[in-house]
């Protein structure tokens, strides 16, 4: 599969004069006055915007998340870089005008495919009432071989080492993928007495035992050995970048694979926003466009941190099976006697099925009752257990109450 990433660039440059030729003609729409809204040229247009939007790309999106409403004031908000380690960095998102200390709490982001900027609904709600950092994660076909490998236990160490940079009395949140590294980290960090473990750790929709309510992703992962993983979907990144030669699991492959789990939906989507752009419907039709945008960023795993996480989380389940290890040492949930833990899960989660999260509590065995939390979001799926309105009404209360109880 040495090929495979020099095809998908080839087919790229092969498509690039036509986009580039489509980006000129929508230049100069505004420059043909009424004509532009007759009817056959808003088609043609709309026709073109919906191409011109259809891609791929690699590169991390903005936050944009330039100010925010904290108590009753409007206040502005910066990024700033506090670690930058070659595979990840650790951004704050600051706030210079908060009259009192608000809790300190790093969202941890999954490494699946997209940016850390998937989160940036989550980031924005809890700006309102926290501290925020998070993991914001590169992509892998732009970090040199020289930088070295970035597997599973990789992970756990820059979780590890992020909490030391926010120091004791902090919290964590976990979305989707990284919830089991996430626990890892927490647990070691518990057993070692470390000052800056969490004082609470919330996980939403992970995999911390996919065995609990399997979902076509989980099967997918079981129905081939993890040799076949690396034979088929792993390959080498092009001479033109800077990781030229690593091996990853493309970000493109991985868009594959969730665009096919809803391919009429995609369709339907981007046949419902050629046709509001055909009827001058520009307010609606940019809210697809934005999601798109999104969705179309995407991220190259290194080749170990993938086909790790394949074996160790979905083939394996070593950490419900009290099996998972950290460079050779037993990662032991039973050790977390002081973190609080919020489980949270989306009724209509086809990602990560009602059950898989939840399994932490049955893990946490050093935990007293009223240290642990869960909350069941009814009518949600995968991403509005972290996005959209039920998160904003429902599920960050929940969040924001176990931060408050353990601060």
């Amino acid at each position: 599969m040495t090929m495979l990433y020099t095809g998908y660039q080839a087919l790229e440059d092969m498509l690039a004069p036509a986009r580039f030729g489509a980006e000129l003609a929508l230049g100069l729409r505004d420059k043909m006055g009424p004509v532009a809204d007759w009817p056959m040229p808003r088609r043609v247009f709309a026709l073109m915007d919906v191409f011109q939007g259809a891609r791929l790309t690699h590169k991390r999106p903005s936050y944009g998340i330039d100010e925010v409403r904290s108590g009753n004031a409007l206040v502005a908000v910066r990024e700033e870089v506090l670690l930058d380690l070659p595979f990840g960095n650790l951004l704050h998102f600051a706030k210079d005008d908060v009259e009192t200390e608000q809790p300190r709490i790093l969202l941890v982001a999954p490494m699946s495919g997209h940016f850390a900027t998937l989160l940036r609904s989550t980031v924005r709600t809890l700006l309102r009432d926290h501290d925020v950092y998070i993991t914001d994660w590169k992509n892998a076909r732009d970090v040199p071989l020289s930088a070295g490998r970035f597997g599973f236990d990789d992970y756990v160490d820059y979780v590890i080492t992020f909490m030391q940079e926010l120091g004791p009395g902090a919290h964590m949140l976990s979305v989707c993928q990284p919830c089991v590294p996430a626990f890892a980290a927490v647990a070691l960090m518990a057993e070692d007495d470390d000052a800056a473990t969490p004082r609470s750790m919330t996980l939403m929709g992970g995999p911390i035992d996919p065995r609990a309510a399997p979902t076509v992703v989980n099967e997918l992962s079981n129905e081939r050995p993890i040799q076949w993983f690396e034979r088929n979907l792993i390959t080498s990144v092009p001479l033109r970048y800077a990781g030229a030669g690593r091996r990853v699991y493309p970000g493109f492959l991985q868009l594959s694979a969730f665009l096919s789990m809803n391919l009429e939906r995609h369709g339907a989507q981007h046949r419902e926003l050629y046709q509001l752009l055909a009827d001058g419907k520009e307010a609606e039709a940019a809210k697809i466009k934005d999601f798109y945008q999104e969705y179309f960023a995407v991220l190259d795993m290194t080749a170990e941190f993938y086909l790790e996480t394949v074996d160790r989380v979905f083939q394996r389940t070593l950490l419900a099976k009290g099996e998972l290890k950290h460079r050779g040492r037993p990662v032991n949930p039973g050790a977390i006697r002081k973190t609080a833990l919020l489980t949270v899960e989306g009724e209509k989660d086809d990602i990560c099925a009602v059950g898989q999260t939840a399994a932490a509590h049955a893990l946490c065995t050093g935990l007293r009752p009223h240290l642990k939390r869960h909350h069941l979001q009814i009518g949600a799926g995968h991403y509005g257990v972290f996005s959209g309105r039920k998160w904003e009404k429902e599920v960050f209360p929940q969040v924001r109450n176990m931060i408050l109880a353990m601060n």
